[in-house]
């Protein structure tokens, strides 16, 4: 700005003297020229035309030997010092007439070797010697207003870039105006990089990955088959939860250099996702080479990934899409292997699927259920149904677990298990589990004080909402003490989300809520689990009591079990109980409470006070 200011007093004081009108054009070129600091192309055309429009001035005031010019001589120097950009002009017989300081300091000149009178040849071919030999510089030709516009790329050698706008006078001399464009060529390339390149892994992403599919579609001849692979890592949520973001993305670079090292140098591997990744695999022996690409992919993810001492186990779901016989066209291709993947994710994940019309029809009902599903979240159209929990030791049901059920208006009744999967897999359980919660303490509030009412709690609904809030809010509206409410969770819900699940846990505790771990033994790491969370209670999986009967070993596993819990602290409730038999082993081994149909099955709000009242209760159930 300082500088400016001098330009400009000293160009006033200049038209004061002189009174041209020239002038002031010159106090412009000047002052834009020196506000210049984006070396754009165009913007160095424009100010080469700028020059351009005020060539006679500037051969004047070059040719004049008058007081005047030696003033404005003296004041273009200055402008030519301090100019950011390169500045040379060369007369009609392409010999240097000036060049500023930053020419030299652009293309390495020293004062001798840039000199007015220097051929414009002689100074090519010095810039041509440093230039990089391998690549060279790119120019090219335009016309403006009767003069000729030339551009030039200077690639040096020591990495810089120079762009040069050239304008060539009507007589031939010239006027050019060069700029260091390598920061600007950086950015550039990094945003072309960016826009088809996925920042983390490097790997191309979705648009270029489906650019490339379009690609080799268009050159696939008669007798040759593509295969797309569509690749999910099953439940890596878990993992950015339990480690950390950072910890997350450093997984996914690992697991990115994987999948490529699998699928060799003659595949296309993209990352279409946040754990979404996709290969295109073209040849002729389809489908053993995509099945046996899928084979070493599966091999290679199943080795453990470590984080410090820590190892993180994954697996991955995918899905197969062969062209042509499952589509030509690259959008039918990728959806046709989306679908395939959504199978083998609902096929109970760690596999592959292949592409069939029957998938198709699937995912299209499957998409009809989940439209469904959200509306029937508007307008309620569930209805909780109530299982005994009873107490063997007094003989009397001491609690309900309250199961949603979902009466759709035109199926009927749609089953749990075929609408909750999809209600966590797209999110819609949190809103399921606050109604349920509301719904269960308004009813438990109607029961006799000493019956408590027990409700399972989505892993979903402890990374996606306010569990603790929403527990208050059901209990504050409904009135009902703390002490009633049993929230139940499952292995899973702790595995996946140990770190987030305890605090809320603990938070619920403190509230005096009742927590239960539900379906105990069906994870890996039940005990570590007992030992983490203080439960009021553990749920043996009905899985245990089958063969109680008639197997010692499933027997002694039940007793160790209820032993464990009564060391624990923790009251024991075994699942599934559905014969005479079973329970009275279950009562020999001083088991707290039982559940199952020999009690009762689920049954609505209705018929709670039957159930209470013994109605429903089998004799057996009751014998001392």
């Amino acid at each position: 700005m300082e500088a400016e200011a001098l330009f400009r007093r000293q160009c006033n004081s200049a038209i004061q003297e002189d009174g041209s009108a020239d002038a002031q054009h010159l106090i412009n070129l000047i002052v834009n020229t020196y506000r210049s600091h984006n070396h754009h192309a165009r913007e160095l055309e424009d100010q080469a035309q700028a020059l351009l429009a005020e060539n006679n001035t500037l051969r004047e005031l070059l040719a004049s030997t008058s007081h005047t010019a030696n003033e404005w001589q003296q004041l273009f120097d200055v402008v030519l010092s301090n100019l950011p950009l390169g500045l040379s002009v060369f007369d009609a017989e392409q010999k240097l007439s000036t060049c500023n300081t930053r020419f030299r300091q652009l293309f390495g000149f020293d004062e001798n070797d840039a000199v007015p009178g220097t051929s414009m040849q002689s100074l090519i071919a010095r810039i041509a010697g440093k230039e990089r030999s391998a690549e060279g510089g790119r120019s090219k030709t335009t016309t403006a207003d009767g003069n000729y516009l030339r551009h030039r790329e200077w690639l040096m050698e020591n990495g810089s870039i120079i762009q040069s706008v050239v304008t060539v006078l009507p007589d031939g001399s010239s006027i050019s105006i060069h700029a260091d464009i390598t920061k600007e060529r950086k950015a550039a390339d990094r945003i072309a990089y960016l826009a088809h390149h996925d920042p983390l892994t490097g790997l191309p992403n979705r648009i270029s990955f489906h650019e490339r599919i379009d690609a080799a579609l268009a050159a696939r001849k008669p007798d040759e088959q593509i295969a797309l692979v569509h690749l999910n890592l099953d439940r890596f949520k878990s993992v950015n939860n339990t480690l950390g973001l950072s910890a997350g993305d450093k997984i996914l670079r690992q697991v990115a250099e994987r999948i490529n090292m699998s699928a060799g140098p003659g595949n296309i591997v993209a990352r279409l996702g946040s754990d979404e990744f996709a290969i295109l695999q073209c040849g002729r022996q389809q489908p053993w080479n995509v099945t046996a690409l899928a084979e070493q992919i599966r091999r290679e993810l199943s080795e453990p990934f470590f984080r410090g001492d820590k190892a993180v186990e994954l697996s991955v779901s995918m899905g197969i899409a062969i062209c042509p016989q499952d589509a030509t066209d690259t959008d039918i291709l990728l959806k046709h292997a989306g679908v395939a993947l959504a199978q083998a994710k609902l096929g109970g994940r760690k596999g592959e699927r292949f592409f069939t019309a029957e998938m198709e029809a699937q995912i299209e009902a499957r998409h009809r259920l989940e439209a469904d599903l959200r509306k029937a979240i508007e307008n309620e159209e569930f209805e909780l149904y109530y299982q005994p929990l009873y107490d063997l030791r007094q003989q009397r049901i001491c609690g309900f677990e309250a199961l949603v059920r979902w009466n759709h208006p035109k199926r009927g009744r749609v089953p749990p298990m075929e609408f909750i999967p999809l209600a966590e897999e797209v999110g819609l359980i949190v809103d399921i589990g606050r109604w349920v919660l509301r719904r269960a303490c308004l009813d438990a509030s109607k029961w006799p004080d000493d019956v408590k009412v027990a409700v399972n709690v989505s892993a979903i609904q402890f990374t996606s909402s306010d569990l603790t809030d929403d527990v208050l809010s059901a209990l504050t509206e409904a009135k009902l003490s703390p002490a009633r409410l049993e929230i139940e969770i499952t292995e899973s819900v702790l595995m996946e989300n140990l770190d987030e699940s305890l605090p809320i846990l603990h938070s619920l505790k403190q509230q005096g809520i009742r927590v239960a771990m539900d379906d105990f033994g069906t994870g890996y790491s039940s005990l570590s689990h007992l030992s983490s969370f203080p439960f009021d209670k553990i749920k043996i999986d009905k899985s245990f009591v089958a063969g109680i009967v008639d197997n010692k070993e499933a027997f002694a596993i039940m007793r160790a079990i209820i032993l464990m819990g009564d060391a624990l602290g923790m009251r024991v409730t075994v699942e599934g109980v559905e014969t005479a038999e079973q329970l009275a082993l279950l009562k020999q081994e001083a088991c707290d409470e039982i559940q199952g149909y020999h009690i009762s099955q689920p049954r609505p709000v209705s018929e709670v006070p039957c159930m209470l009242s013994g109605v429903h209760i089998q004799k057996s159930a009751r014998v001392g």
